[in-house]
């Protein structure tokens, strides 16, 4: 980069400024603070320049080059100087943003209706849908996260707020990144409610592929997160040839809810270079507090946590968090209960089962060895082998479903494949309906697809990469009236598909992962379904799978309540007859 083309900016650095609002002396700024703090986590490469003799300075000797000379005269990169500026544009409009936005929020359709007058299209939206677009569009906005509820038409919100900025000659450029398993359902997204108003392209394929799909003219590129790392400077040339008149929209973003990860990096620097950028998800906090963080931050440059501390400690943390967004956020979120009253309610079953003989004496065995072994060492050896320690607990779980992949040898039907003998023989064979079926791990997947091939099962999981045939399978369940069980992975298949053809879902064994788990429940509860869905969890009694579901309602119920969800526990028959009985007791029965 030439440094005659670098603007300077003297030692006072009124950079610091438009960032924390604190006009610092030059020994009061440290590299922490000015450089590595602000920009060190999001460019690797930025730099001060020494006027002297244009020799770079790295993040680490900012400061003692400062206490050098008070007077020394820095220059910042042109692209450290933007995201400085990004953040000061930012600073300057926020507070009456989101003042916007909270009344957008409690004015419902007829403000929304205020602010996008004149708007033509809009009929096909329902009325949170008008809130969400007006609240994307307002003048001299810069992002919004959208928290809408799975199955409460994210999607579609996104394509109407696009047009209307297109129409308003605001944009000119959408750039999607969104989970390899969506980024082949968005250009019949864009069709199905803007024909061929725009031309829509995914980026895959080959690098020499995914090039030649760059260049091309395109208004709308899409693509995964995967490619947002591998070609992040090929997308970076795309939307600085569109300066700020470009939209960044993050699918799915608890994806990038953790800044260590690089495509959490990649995006956040692409960020820098859109006028506008929106993350949209339905489960966006899916095990702590902290996962919000970063998606407010792709959003608003780090407004929402600028200076707030965020402990460790996720009770503590929860309500720092719950604060910050009520009091600075962008956001909007929707329930489904709320917006789609017409939707049928939705049931939970907790099935309990013994373990069969051989598989009792293998999860006995193994939770014997992991408790003695736990005893034996320290809080410090422990630490340091917890990764192995997980493993083991793991194994457990993996016991519970089929201890096929572990045990060589082992011939016993588990306990979890006799309970779905019976159940899938009642919903299929004599009831004729379709059922969705969960399970983690990939040797049970390989025993239920073996076991039950008489019933066309699709599968969807790790071992179906090819796009096409994973979309394929939820065709087939969905329109093919043989294919009548789908069995898919939640860490594969949990986000963004439609398989409403069936009212019931079993949970097998569930992902440890809380997001997995919530993303996969909507899957039959969303728009188009018409009939009380339900769903069956099948777990092993007197196990750790107890304590695992547990823990996962448990982070269900923080996630909700960090946004202001109501979070009551649903309804199941062991707490309907627990509570049942401390009532006959207040009574003396």
């Amino acid at each position: 980069m030439n440094p005659n083309k670098q603007e300077t900016i003297t030692a006072d650095v009124r950079i610091t400024d438009s960032l924390s609002g604190v006009v610092v002396t030059p020994r009061q700024i440290s590299a922490t603070h000015a450089v590595r703090g602000v920009l060190g986590d999001l460019l690797p490469e930025s730099r001060l320049r020494r006027l002297a003799d244009g020799t770079l300075v790295g993040a680490q000797d900012a400061a003692a080059l400062l206490n050098l000379n008070d007077s020394i005269d820095l220059r910042w990169t042109a692209e450290a100087r933007l995201f400085a500026e990004n953040r000061k544009s930012a600073r300057l409009v926020h507070p009456q943003l989101f003042e916007q936005v909270c009344r957008l929020r409690t004015g419902g359709k007829q403000l929304a209706g205020v602010y996008l007058s004149g708007v033509e299209r809009l009929e096909a939206l329902d009325d949170h849908q008008w809130v969400n677009v007006a609240a994307m569009t307002l003048s001299e906005g810069y992002g919004l996260c959208v928290f809408d509820e799975q199955g409460a038409g994210k999607t579609v919100t996104l394509i109407f707020a696009f047009d209307v900025l297109v129409g308003w000659d605001q944009v000119d450029l959408l750039l999607i990144v969104a989970p390899k398993s969506m980024v082949a359902e968005w250009p019949g997204d864009f069709e199905r409610f803007t024909s061929d108003l725009y031309k829509v392209v995914v980026i895959t394929g080959t690098r020499r592929q995914k090039n030649a799909a760059l260049a091309s003219d395109a208004d709308v590129f899409v693509t995964n997160f995967e490619t947002v790392v591998s070609m992040e400077s090929e997308l970076q040339a795309l939307l600085r040839r569109y300066a700020n008149r470009s939209v960044l929209a993050i699918d799915e973003s608890f994806y990038a809810k953790n800044l260590d990860a690089k495509r959490t990096r990649s995006i956040r620097r692409l960020r820098e270079w859109c006028g506008r950028a929106f993350v949209l998800c339905g489960t966006p906090a899916p095990n702590e507090p902290k996962d919000l963080v970063q998606q407010f931050n792709i959003v608003d440059f780090g407004l929402t946590f600028d200076d707030i501390v965020i402990p460790e400690d996720r009770e503590t943390a929860g309500p720092i968090v719950q604060r910050a967004i009520e009091e600075r956020g962008l956001f909007v979120r929707h329930l489904k209960a709320d917006v789609l009253p017409q939707l049928p309610t939705k049931r939970f079953h907790r099935v309990l089962l013994s373990l069969q003989p051989e598989q009792k004496r293998l999860y006995t065995a193994a939770l014997k060895d992991l408790v003695l072994d736990l005893r034996s060492v320290d809080d410090e050896t422990f630490v340091r082998h917890l990764g192995s320690f997980l493993g083991r607990r793991t194994a457990l779980l993996q016991i519970c479903s089929n201890p096929i992949s572990l045990t060589r040898g082992y011939k016993e039907v588990p306990t979890k494949l006799i309970a779905l003998d019976k159940l899938l023989e009642e919903t299929i064979r004599q009831r004729g309906e379709k059922v969705v079926l969960w399970s983690f791990y990939t040797a049970s997947i390989d025993a239920i697809i073996s076991r039950y091939s008489h019933f066309s099962p699709v599968r969807y999981d790790g071992t179906v990469s090819d796009i096409a045939q994973r979309r394929e399978a939820v065709l087939r369940f969905q329109e093919d009236d043989t294919a009548m069980l789908f069995v898919g992975n939640p860490a594969a298949a949990g986000a963004g598909l439609t398989l409403h053809r069936a009212r019931l879902a079993i949970y097998e064994s569930m992902s440890n992962q809380a997001a997995h788990y919530l993303q996969s429940l909507d899957r039959i509860h969303r728009r188009g379904q018409t009939r009380e869905v339900s769903y069956l969890i099948l777990l092993c009694d007197r196990t750790i799978e107890l304590e695992e579901y547990a823990r996962l309602t448990r982070k269900e119920n923080s996630a909700k309540s960090l946004l202001g969800d109501p979070t009551q526990e649903p309804w199941t028959r062991e707490s309907m007859i627990s509570e049942a009985i401390n009532a006959t007791r207040l009574i003396g029965e």
